[in-house]
């Protein structure tokens, strides 16, 4: 019911991309799926953002469609129907923070490190972080850390709201992985047409700008679930006194 997608040790930011654009194209679909979680192979490196030795050697007028690109991939997995997950151990620079900026959820340990450190390279952050963190932190959070650079370690990530949780580290050093596999288990109980469209209804209705727009995303939501079976399904286990037998119907 959940799919675990991995990303490569220390992979670059923009051309480590085509391998997890596929894993989306091929999810996208998936009306069984109730979420995804995704994680790094090397609990020390959620993913290190773009490889700067390679970016001297890029031609200027190519960075636009290369940025653009790893831009429109974050934006594809933020549209996923189903929950995303992002499980952060390690590191997560630059475009591996904007990464997981494009998760309904993040969690992490308390030896990870995040940072949006564009400006330290005299460029921003191109990959959706200037208009997604003021979205999660707030708008002068998110200045101080984009104008500054600097790194927010796991519990602060957590107090600023950049994570949901951060949880001690373990001996094996995947204890966000655990902590998100742990949120999974909860949602694999839930219905999934359900969660796709209270996804749905948060997320549009929140861009929509005034309560009363969002309230129309909600009702719209709202009767994208009466006629499910899986509705049915629930009352039934309730009054049987049984956990239900969801099937994304």
């Amino acid at each position: 019911y959940f799919l675990y997608c991995l990303l490569s040790s220390g992979i670059n930011a923009e051309y480590g991309g085509a391998q997890l654009r596929s894993s989306l194209e091929e999810i996208k679909g998936k009306r069984s799926l109730q979420g995804v979680i995704l994680y790094s192979t090397n609990p020390k490196i959620f993913c290190a953002g773009a490889d700067l030795k390679e970016r001297l050697f890029i031609k200027e007028e190519d960075v636009p469609g290369m940025v653009r690109t790893f831009r429109l991939m974050i934006q594809d997995m933020a549209e996923l129907p189903m929950p995303v997950i992002c499980a952060i151990d390690g590191v997560a620079m630059g475009g591996g923070l904007e990464l997981a900026l494009g998760a309904d959820m993040r969690v992490c340990s308390t030896s990870a490190k995040m940072a949006l450190t564009e400006t330290k390279l005299a460029i921003i952050p191109g990959g959706g972080g200037t208009q997604r963190l003021p979205r999660v932190v707030g708008v002068a959070k998110a200045k101080e850390l984009i104008f500054t650079g600097r790194n927010v370690l796991g519990e602060e990530a957590e107090k600023i709201g950049l994570v949901n949780c951060c949880v001690e580290q373990n001996e094996e050093g995947d204890a966000a992985f655990v902590k998100a596999m742990e949120m999974a288990a909860l949602l694999t109980e839930r219905g999934p047409v359900a969660l796709r469209m209270a996804k749905k209804s948060i997320t549009e209705g929140f861009e929509a700008g005034p309560v009363r727009a969002g309230l129309d995303v909600e009702h719209e939501c709202y009767m994208g679930v009466i006629p499910t079976t899986d509705r049915i399904e629930a009352l039934m286990a309730f009054k049987e006194k049984r956990k239900p037998n969801f099937k994304g119907e």
